[in-house]
This record gives structure tokens, sequence and C-alpha cells, in this order.
């Protein structure tokens, strides 16, 4: 018979190294979810910024959106409480004029990336709730049809950053 109350091995859980390595698991996850990076499944997104114009000038959001799911997923809009509307619009030149289109969703196949980026597609960002400032994060939450929703935070930058 073995006799476990002389052997010097505790249950780690008894370790004085417990609460060391709980939170550095804690700040390890806290950090990962702080660098602008989200994942949702196999659904992530990069660089997402927000371009602040002055005064009560809408603004634009941009940020890389991967597919790596098997199967097409559809954007069908955002949310933030940092923003009274949000909407996802595309820019586009007609006749030698910018104009911008109302998008009401957006397919990304498997595998793939779009780009939300300045002189294309966007989310554009009215009546700001709260005045803000460069180096403020906010949070958007992406929609998506089938899916739970994505909060994101998004970093906000200069215009002249963009």
């Amino acid at each position: 018979m073995f006799d476990t109350t002389a052997c010097p091995i505790q249950p780690f859980k008894e370790h004085s190294m417990y609460p060391f390595f709980r939170s550095l698991l804690v700040g390890v996850s806290a950090l990962l979810l702080s660098t602008g990076l989200a994942f949702a499944s196999d659904v992530a997104v990069s660089n997402p910024k927000v371009r602040l114009m002055p005064g009560d000038i809408p603004s634009a959001g941009y940020f890389k959106l991967h597919n790596g799911t098997n199967e097409t997923i559809k954007l069908v809009g955002a949310r933030s409480d940092a923003f009274g509307m949000v909407h996802m619009h595309m820019s586009m030149k007609k006749d030698g004029m910018a104009h911008m289109k109302a998008v009401p969703e957006i397919d990304v196949a498997a595998g793939e990336d779009f780009e939300f980026a300045p002189s294309g597609y966007h989310l554009m960002l009215m009546k700001r709730s709260a005045p803000l400032k460069v180096g403020d994060e906010v949070v958007i939450t992406l929609e998506f049809e089938g899916r739970d929703p994505m909060p994101v935070s998004f970093k906000v930058v200069s215009p002249a950053a963009m």
C-alpha cells in the first residue's frame, strides 16, 4: 500500500503556485481580447479602426473580416452603444462624383477575407452618444445571419492615420 501522507507531491490546486498560474491565465486571456483581434469560432476580425471626424460629422469603421469556416457567412449589420446609428455602406464614384450606397448584407465565402477600407466598404457611424478622442476604444458588435453576434473593440484614430 502507498502512503499518500508521506508523499511530497500535492495536487496542483493545493500547490502554492496555483494562484499565480490562475492569474497568469486570466491575464493572457485579457491581453488576447484587447489586441484588436476578435474570434467567434472560425470568424476573425483584424485591424479594427474607427476614423474619427470632427463635430457631428459621421465617422467610419474599417476592418478585415476573415471567414475561416467551410461555409459562406453573411454579415447583416452592426450596432454600438457609442453610436446611435450604425450602417454598412459602400463608397463609389459615378460620373466623377463620390457616392455612398447602403448595403443590407455582405457574403464572405469560406476561407475568404472581406475588407472594409477607405473608398470602399465601411461602417457608417452616426449620432455619437458621447464625445470620442483619438486613442479611445469603442465596441462595435457585428451581426451575422445564423451566428452569434461578435463584439469587437475598435481603436479610434485620426483621419490622417487612414
